[in-house]
């Protein structure tokens, strides 16, 4: 039974004066050692490109209004990211990027939560103090990031000072609200969680449904969140915006949990020191939830000036969208609303939870040796296949399963073949007979065609599927322009009427131009999920790479391509997934991929290309 102690603000916002522990080298080396980074990762003259990391994008040209904020979760780094995490700031990298295509302002935030007991103890393991294990976590976060083309706008900390006082100024706010109080607890915790479960949620021997360990019995004082009361406003707010949480089946869920009743919740942990102070209090830290939580306000703040709440509050606040993952779905859809309100602040406009991946059918974990590192999958596939695979496979919301037999015929099928050898073998083809040349306006080459109709009717169910979220139909869209421009060139056969002259001739041309149009606009519409393969196609094409990144959702209408523009040189720009099998030389495995690229390329155009 909990007894309430009253608090009240007796003094003011209360702050850590000490800096941020520098690196200890030897500490630094024992982690570096446990985790793979690229050489000179860690070098201040390293000179790595760091387009994929930073939107440096301008507000000029982009509507008037708020702007789109994005978030994943604040990674927890008690250990190096892995394939979950990976997965959701890909999908939030696609949704920032097709919102960027339609002119908007977008702030993509990410980070790292680096406070509570697991960070404390896993430093601790490896030797190290919470501040260096936290620094080298970090950054393998950041380098994963960039590997995977990720272009987010802001990357938090919370072991930023900047955002301790701002998670200190939200404390006393919702001090004021009348909202804090002191109790003793009593109860089972799971560390791995880092809260308090109920015993009626609990698996046999108490163990976490979650993380299978058993839950510790503990008893402490802390201070408490009157989550309790916001009950009845937290389901008026579901009942009249529906949209709140998504996809609908989550809403559920969280109906489920509200309906059942909301138990207040300890908000400061008098047992963990790694932690943001409480104010005015020496023996508390804040729940590293209630800490975290905040990251996606405070990372609006500019580096330099104030950092208060109000300052970072009209930064961009309220987000567009919180994505997470199903596990953080009470946190984010029961708690930080409950929270804001508290502090007289705005919700986020939407919280999207997807599902969990799988390997083989199994549920991945390092007792069953089946884990799926990412960056052992971005060194063999590259960053599009990656991307491609899991935004495409996987029903965005739902649960989803890797293969990699399956991983390997689908980026072999559709960035191989369907989308890469149609783009080669058109340019090839164009080098032969146009001397790479256009010889007409796409516009032009199209008046009169219905195949012009279908791709813009693809192009449109494309858009519709990335303003709903739903990105694997999206790329599927996207993919069926690539079936019908490949279908259409095995209709018309240009190679067959270069060879007969005359108006036979010119209409090849025209179709070369078509299909070419086509690979254009392929550039643009899929380049939210496969960035760096279609920059490839772009610069085919004979644009820039500052062309491409100006490129908006308006360039996916027909008529981009002019009469006169010279294509560059072909060659492919998705390389055929091979696997070197035990006891296989480079040799045996190139001609492997060279009998199989025949195998696939009907006869007629094999002739016409081995010609070129």
């Amino acid at each position: 039974m909990a007894s309430r102690i009253p608090v009240s603000i007796q003094n003011s916002l209360w702050f850590l004066s000490s800096p941020l522990h520098s690196i200890n080298s030897e500490g630094l080396h024992n982690l570096k050692n446990r985790i793979h980074f690229r050489p000179n990762f860690f070098s201040s003259s390293s000179s790595s490109s760091r387009r994929a990391l930073y939107c440096t994008c301008t507000s000029s040209n982009l509507p008037t209004g708020g702007p789109y904020v994005i978030t994943t979760p604040l990674y927890y780094v008690n250990a190096p990211p892995h394939m979950g995490s990976a997965y959701t700031t890909i999908a939030a990298d696609a949704i920032a990027r097709f919102q960027r295509l339609l002119r908007k302002k977008v702030i993509f935030i990410t980070g790292t939560d680096e406070h509570g007991e697991k960070i404390a103890t896993a430093a601790a393991a490896r030797g190290s103090s919470p501040n260096e294990h936290c620094d080298v976590i970090s950054q393998a976060y950041k380098a994963l990031w960039e590997d995977l083309d990720i272009a987010y706008d802001k990357f938090i900390r919370t072991t930023n000072p900047r955002h301790e006082a701002i998670v200190k100024e939200f404390y006393l706010k919702v001090l004021a609200s009348g909202d804090i109080y002191r109790a003793d607890y009593e109860g089972l915790y799971c560390v791995n969680c880092e809260e308090y479960k109920d015993e009626k949620e609990l698996l046999d021997n108490n163990c976490c449904p979650m993380h299978l360990k058993p839950c510790v019995a503990r008893k402490e004082d802390n201070y408490f969140f009157a989550l309790s009361k916001y009950q009845k406003k937290l389901e008026e707010i579901l009942v009249q915006n529906p949209d709140f949480v998504q996809p609908s089946f989550r809403l559920n869920e969280v109906q489920g949990w509200i309906k059942s009743g909301l138990r207040d919740f300890s908000i400061s942990r008098a047992s963990v020191d790694w932690g943001i102070r409480v104010p005015n209090e020496d023996k508390q830290t804040i729940y590293v939830w209630f800490d975290a939580l905040l990251g996606y306000i405070s990372a609006l703040m500019e580096e330099k000036g104030q950092a208060t709440l109000q300052t970072a509050v009209s930064s961009g606040w309220p987000a567009s969208l919180h994505l997470i993952g199903k596990d953080i779905l009470r946190f984010h859809a029961v708690y930080w609303p409950a929270m804001l309100m508290s502090a007289g602040l705005s919700l986020p406009k939407r919280v999207f939870g997807h599902g969990f991946l799988t390997k083989d059918g199994m549920k991945m974990g390092k007792s069953l040796g089946n884990t799926l590192e990412p960056n052992d999958l971005v060194k063999r596939f590259g960053s599009d296949g990656v991307r491609y695979f899991f935004l495409r496979e996987v029903e965005f919301g739902g649960d989803g399963d890797y293969s990699e037999d399956r991983f390997i015929n689908i980026v072999n099928a559709h960035l191989a073949n369907t989308i890469g050898n149609l783009l080669n073998r058109t340019l090839g083809l164009l080098k032969k007979n146009c001397q790479s040349t256009l010889v007409v306006d796409s516009d032009i080459a199209a008046e009169g065609n219905a195949f012009k109709d279908t791709v813009e009717k693809l192009v449109e169910k494309a858009r519709v599927q990335y303003e709903n979220l739903s990105l694997s139909l999206a790329c599927e869209a996207v993919l069926e322009i690539g079936n019908a421009g490949n279908l259409y060139i095995d209709e018309h056969a240009p190679w067959s009427l270069f060879k007969q002259g005359g108006a036979s001739s010119e209409a090849a041309a025209k179709d070369l131009v078509i299909i070419l149009e086509v690979m254009r606009i392929i550039a643009v519409a899929l380049s939210p999920i496969t960035p760096s393969l279609c920059l490839r196609i772009y610069t085919q094409l004979g644009y820039s790479e500052d062309q491409f990144d100006a490129a908006t959702w308006d360039d996916t209408k027909w008529g981009g391509l002019k009469g006169g523009q010279i294509m560059a040189q072909p060659k492919p720009v998705f390389a055929r997934i091979e696997i070197q099998m035990e006891g296989e030389d480079e040799v045996e495995l190139k001609k492997k991929a060279s009998t199989k690229k025949k195998e696939r390329v009907p006869q007629a155009q094999s002739q016409t290309l081995a010609e070129a």
